[in-house]
């Protein structure tokens, strides 16, 4: 363990540790951050409530956890500019866990996800996000913008009328008549004005514009629309050192285990792919391993003070980043914000339109999704447009994190079975060995190609002496290793002598470490190995 902190240590991109990009400090810069900030924050106030409810607790509960998420990941994590909270992937796996056994349960089954979280980071297994394949991403970015759209459809039901279906909050009646249009109204209005504003200037961002000018028409003629106010009050203290109570039993580990696992995975891939996208847009890389440790820690603390926990949010980060925040003062600004719409601000956070944090939505919405991914799907391999669709519609159906193993597996049977067919041989005669028959084998021997690498050879044919040369291949794992003895056994059986030759280095390793054969060999100068393997001897030399 000592080691496996030294090399995370030693390998550390502190280049993400900045506090101001590489231009330096400036006092425009830093107000670009602090408005950025706010603007993060106003959209994180309906999206924390939202969540609470469907994870079926009180919204403070989802408040709290926007806060110290967003604050403990903002100083600490991964990638300057995303920012984390409460989010409704982890809401929807933590709503079974409140009905069945409690709130305190939440708090304790938080606590252990984040230690999961930890302990992936210091392992270093953020690395593995690389093996995400880029059609993958694709769809989890078209699929999470389809999820953020639909659940502003919420917000168009009428305040008051959703209740407690058991599973969340559900149900509802919907906006129609005069009250649907203003609110439509509101939306696209807000749209515009986000649209317009960098045209004329980029002393404020563009979100924060939409929200302001709407608030200020909303309030100012006095009209009756849906507020923040109707969802829930946002008025509330001090987040307090509050330790779960629940029994410290092998029963009580046995209950949150399952859940903590879950959520950790779901908390990691989406941080993950979100972190992934943030760079993709501020052309930085890095971090996975130190991100994975900041949404440990930040949900540790969390689960101590009466936070849902949480992770990266892919929305709040889109609009952190449209809105010029690059650092971490942005992320911090939002989380101290937020606190300060809690302690002192509600009275006037609770008067702003939800229509104008919808119309923010559908922006980012609109700049989330991957466009281009439609007209590519005729032009990449049927099965890459596959996966993008397939992913898409698993995250809109199901969650993210099916969404991304569903995606992964997919990929990765299609590339095993791409590399199986690859599979060949040509023959010819040894000019080394007078009367021997050379086959050339092309492509990895693997699982999937062990079956069409016995199907190469003719052993009641073949002369005395076949040599099998592997310069073109490559033995990969144990399924390689069982058709090479079997083809020996064939010759074997017919009385028949077969070498192996050109066997790079790792493949001989492999063979030894098996320990199918005996290994005697000498170094080729220009494939590490030469072999021999004579069927009758079962022993491998050196050639």
């Amino acid at each position: 363990m000592r080691a496996t902190l030294h090399n995370f240590t030693k390998n550390l991109d502190v280049t993400d540790l900045r506090w101001m990009p590489d231009d330096g400090f400036s006092i425009g810069r830093l107000r670009i951050e602090l408005l950025s900030g706010l603007t993060v924050a106003l959209a994180l106030v309906p999206e924390a409530v939202a969540f609470a409810f469907v994870a079926g607790v009180h919204p403070l509960v989802g408040l709290y956890a926007a806060f110290l998420v967003g604050l403990i990941t903002a100083l600490i994590g991964g990638r300057p500019g995303m920012i984390s909270g409460a989010t409704g992937a982890l809401a929807v796996v933590m709503v079974a866990l409140v009905a069945q056994h409690g709130v305190e349960y939440l708090f304790a089954t938080v606590v252990l996800m984040g230690l999961l979280q930890i302990f992936a980071g210091v392992m270093q297994w953020g690395k593995f996000i690389r093996l995400v394949p880029h059609p993958v991403m694709l769809g989890f970015v078209n699929g999470l913008a389809i999820v953020i759209f639909l659940a502003q459809m919420s917000q168009f039901k009428v305040p008051g009328t959703m209740v407690d279906t058991g599973h969340g909050m559900g149900g509802g009646e919907w906006l129609s008549g005069q009250p649907l249009y203003l609110m439509l109204a509101l939306v696209a209005a807000t749209m515009a004005i986000i649209w317009i504003t960098p045209r004329i200037t980029k002393l404020i961002p563009a979100p924060l514009a939409g929200i302001g000018i709407i608030a200020a028409l909303v309030i100012g003629f006095g009209l009756d629309v849906p507020r923040v106010g109707d969802l829930a009050s946002i008025q509330g203290g001090l987040p307090s050192l509050h330790i779960p109570m629940v029994p410290l039993t092998w029963e009580t580990f046995e209950i949150i285990l399952p859940y903590a696992v879950i959520l950790a995975a779901i908390g990691l891939i989406e941080s993950l792919l979100t972190l992934n996208l943030v760079g993709d847009l501020t052309g930085k890389r890095g971090g996975a391993s130190q991100e994975c440790i900041a949404q440990g820690v930040a949900n540790t603390v969390t689960g101590f003070f009466g936070g849902m926990g949480g992770c990266a949010m892919i929305g709040q980060s889109m609009i952190n980043v449209k809105s010029g925040g690059r650092t971490r003062v942005a992320g911090i600004a939002a989380a101290v914000f937020l606190l300060l719409f809690i302690l002192i601000g509600s009275s006037v956070i609770e008067l702003i339109p939800l229509a104008a944090l919808v119309g923010v939505m559908f922006m980012v919405v609109i700049g989330t999704f991957a466009w281009n991914s439609l007209t590519i799907l005729r032009k990449v391999p049927l099965m890459d447009a596959f996966v993008i669709i397939l992913v898409t519609v698993v995250t809109v159906m199901e969650d993210l994190a099916v969404a991304v193993v569903v995606g992964v597996i997919v990929s990765a049977l299609a590339y095993a079975w791409n590399n199986a067919r690859r599979i060949h041989a040509t023959t010819r005669e040894s000019v080394t060995e007078k009367g021997a028959k050379v086959y050339e084998v092309h492509g990895p021997l693997f699982f999937g190609s062990s079956d069409g690498f016995a199907e190469l050879f003719d052993v009641e044919n073949d002369p005395e002496v076949v040599i099998v040369d592997f310069a073109d291949s490559r033995v990969v794992d144990q399924s390689a290793l069982q058709a090479i003895e079997a083809m020996a056994a064939k010759y074997e059986a017919a009385g028949k002598r077969l070498q192996l030759r050109h066997l790079s280095r790792d493949c001989h390793r492999l063979l030894n470490k098996a320990g199918h054969l005996m290994v005697d060999s000498d170094d080729d100068p220009d494939y590490e190995l030469a072999v021999d393997y004579d069927v009758r001897t079962g022993v491998l030399g050196g050639h």
